[in-house]
């Protein structure tokens, strides 16, 4: 196991965050996604109510990510800035709950999530919102060659074919 895996295994262990078997494919992704001075503030697995994947969730110090690591789609990476969510809001029902995202013009939605775990993702991401001033202090949203960089990274060490490369390399340059 790669040392950055290690110590985000022992991150998410400080948390008390025990991720299923569901999630494992996301979590070893996560090295190739995260930068080296990242740290995971909290993560969630459930299911993008669109696709129905099973995803994970990710609140770092920097931005959220949704990481969806299907075995016959490759890795689906969407991260946002703190300063563009508008709001987050989760929803319980008997069993289980579900978290509503707005992002911009985009509303994304989780189901099946942990009723305890919404609830505490919920209120960390509404930490970052209410202070995005001292936030922005320590942190940076990573720029476009950290981002390129980093994605460079994914295709190398096969996680990204050169389809799903070209197309996140677009969607990074198109936000310029």
């Amino acid at each position: 196991m790669g040392s950055r895996l290690k110590e985000i295994k022992e991150e998410l262990e400080k948390l008390d965050i025990n991720p299923t078997i569901f999630a494992r494919k996301e979590i070893h992704a996560l090295p190739d996604i995260l930068s080296v001075d990242e740290r995971i503030v909290y993560l969630v697995e459930g299911r993008n109510k669109t696709t129905q994947h099973h995803i994970i969730l990710v609140a770092t110090d920097r931005r959220l990510m949704f990481v969806d690591k299907e075995f016959m789609y490759g890795l689906t990476v969407e991260d946002y800035s703190y300063t563009k969510i508008s709001s987050i809001q989760y929803e319980t029902a008997m069993m289980l709950a579900s978290i509503d995202i707005q992002v911009s013009d985009d509303l994304v939605e989780i189901d099946g999530v942990g009723k305890y775990e919404a609830k505490l993702f919920c209120e960390k991401v509404r930490d970052f919102m209410s202070r995005p001033e001292e936030y922005t202090q320590h942190t940076s949203e990573p720029s476009v060659l950290d981002q390129l960089e980093q994605l460079g990274r994914l295709k190398e060490s096969g996680i990204l074919n050169e389809e799903e490369f070209n197309e996140q390399k677009k969607k990074i340059i198109d936000k310029l």
